[in-house]
């Protein structure tokens, strides 16, 4: 994929390309689709040559999983097949995709769809999981400067040798970026809310929205509980240099047909950030799991093993705290990993046990991971002095802590999680923005 232009499009003078995603929200029914069609035609009549990625209507996804699994191994005793997975699960953006491209069609435009092999988006054969290897744009781009609105099916790709794959939960978002790399132009995400907020407006009814979020702080966000987009996305967003904004897909183009000006929210390079802020926003994140070995034999190469097992079967570990035990000779490890990934991490310890030896493994999902964010970190003082200050003041023990050079996170017990996230998002300022 060759890099973009990095500058960041003025609205009054736009790019001549763009590519436009609509979430599984904004494919929710016919009425949906029609309304994403008009906010598609608003953006050609504006005069941009338009790339249309698609997820597919909301549950469709869940729907199709459980089929997969009704029909899979688990019901059959048969060997995994993950290929044929991904030819299941990959039908429901091609519904979507069709049923845009023949909407926009009834409206006048000119508008057809490309399946992921067309395109094609090349990946690797991981399949269910695949990385995007490589996206020419030149067939799609000829098209596309031929008038014709390109509709894609998002999650879904191609291996060289010609299977379906899907790119993992909420890959559209990584297509998108993806296509909008190939094709050198900024991507518009369109999803069921209007941009980047402080916090989850949920939790907090102050939160407010922010109108630029530099790459590093969104990922960041992305990979500590906030929903706007997919983790993916927004590496690969920042290693290509594809500027990003996040808009709300309810919006409907005025009596002209045209669309808000400024709308959403950025995300973009640091240096494209004028004022930068402490911290821009605190996120909260419930599938968390806390695993305790204990009794951990006192060896240098223990916590190695332990890592190593984890590592091979694919658990993503994050916090890691290591403590002296009562018990001579040895110390309790402890880390954290996603809920789903806790339970496969639980049963390959206990697998293990007598290899690696401890004395007892304990697990606690009944936890949260609160986190605060911000560039403004590297270079202001005090930052994790407010962060403790504030849960201390509102009672809140934390039970570990992580940190970069933009974010602290500390893992609390779930039931105070919503609390934390009100007294840090009051402690640095963001109810005033």
């Amino acid at each position: 994929m060759t890099r973009p232009e990095t500058t960041i499009p003025d609205a009054s003078t736009p790019a001549s390309r763009l590519v436009m995603k609509f979430g599984g929200t904004s494919m929710g029914d016919l009425e949906r689709i029609r309304r994403a069609a008009r906010i598609v035609a608003a953006e050609v009549k504006s005069g941009k040559q338009v790339a249309v990625v698609v997820s597919a209507m909301a549950g469709k996804t869940n729907e199709l999983v459980a089929w997969t699994d009704g029909a899979g191994p688990a019901a059959q005793g048969l060997p995994l097949s993950d290929d044929e997975y991904d030819v299941v699960v990959a039908s429901g953006e091609q519904v979507t995709a069709g049923l845009l491209a023949l909407t926009l069609r009834n409206m006048g435009h000119n508008a057809r769809s490309w399946m992921g092999w067309q395109i094609p988006i090349i990946t690797d054969d991981a399949h269910g999981r695949a990385r995007i290897e490589d996206v020419p744009g030149e067939v799609l781009g000829a098209a596309m400067d031929l008038g014709e609105i390109a509709v894609i099916p998002g999650f879904q790709g191609v291996t060289a040798g010609g299977r379906i794959t899907t790119l993992g939960r909420g890959g559209s978002d990584t297509s998108a970026v993806a296509v909008a790399a190939a094709l050198e132009c900024p991507c518009d995400i369109y999803t069921d809310v209007d941009g980047v907020y402080t916090t989850d407006p949920r939790i907090e009814k102050k939160a407010t929205k922010l109108n630029r979020v530099s790459y590093e702080e969104m990922l960041e966000m992305a990979s500590l509980g906030a929903k706007v987009l997919q983790t993916r996305s927004v590496e690969l967003a920042m290693a290509k240099q594809v500027p990003v904004r996040v808009l709300s897909s309810f919006v409907e183009p005025d009596e002209n047909g045209n669309l808000p000006v400024g709308a959403g929210t950025l995300i973009c390079d640091e240096e494209d950030i004028v004022e930068k802020r402490i911290v821009s926003g605190v996120t909260v994140s419930r599938d968390e799991a806390r695993i305790t070995l204990l009794g951990l034999a006192d060896r240098t190469d223990a916590p190695a093993d332990v890592f190593t097992r984890l590592a091979e079967a694919n658990v993503n570990v994050d916090m890691i705290v290591q403590s002296q035990a009562r018990t001579a000779g040895g110390v309790n490890l402890t880390f954290t990993t996603g809920r789903r990934d806790a339970v496969r991490a639980e049963e390959l310890m206990t697998a293990a046990k007598d290899e690696i030896k401890f004395e007892e493994i304990r697990v606690d999902a009944d936890v949260a991971k609160v986190s605060v964010i911000g560039v403004g970190m590297r270079s202001h003082a005090g930052v994790a002095q407010t962060m403790f200050r504030a849960l201390a003041d509102k009672g809140v023990k934390f039970q570990a802590i992580s940190t970069s050079e933009i974010k602290i996170s500390v893992l609390i017990e779930d039931a105070y999680a919503e609390l934390a996230v009100r007294a840090l998002h009051s402690a640095y300022g963001l109810d005033a923005l």
